[in-house]
């Protein structure tokens, strides 16, 4: 996809895995986000058959204890395909159950055409959803 950095996927660390499942199905579903793929407490969600984005709760295969620390907010930024796929994000996500933390709308301080939304997940997290409008 243009404009990728180099990352193939990233995990995010979550207290409820069923609630956050939820969560993130109801609110991703605008972005065309969606779950293709699970591993006992943790799933995968993306576009075109390969997910990108996941969520768990561990330990998984790979954890250690000092991975399983408690939970310390991350900030997320989904890549919206317009305005309108923003505005969806954030009304889906407020009735699944997410906290407002920015209403869609431009934020010139980032750059004249930065088109977003924020929310609060279920943990905390600051979920965005964001459109480059002029890019």
């Amino acid at each position: 996809m243009p404009g990728m950095c180099s990352l193939d996927h990233i995990t995010l660390f979550v207290s409820d895995f069923a609630r956050s499942k939820a969560f993130y199905q109801q609110a991703l579903a605008p972005l065309g986000l969606v779950p293709l793929m699970e591993h006992g407490l943790a799933c995968g969600f993306g576009r075109d058959r390969k997910p990108d984005f996941w969520i768990g709760t561990g330990p998984t295969s790979f954890q250690k204890p000092e991975h399983l620390r408690p939970i310390t907010p991350t900030h997320v930024a989904f890549a919206a395909r317009s305005p309108a796929e923003v505005e969806a994000f954030h009304a889906a996500a407020l009735a699944a159950g997410a906290t407002d933390f920015g209403a869609p709308g431009i934020r010139a301080h980032y750059h004249p055409g930065y088109y977003a939304a924020f929310v609060l997940d279920p943990d905390g997290h600051d979920i965005e959803a964001v459109f480059h409008r002029g890019a």
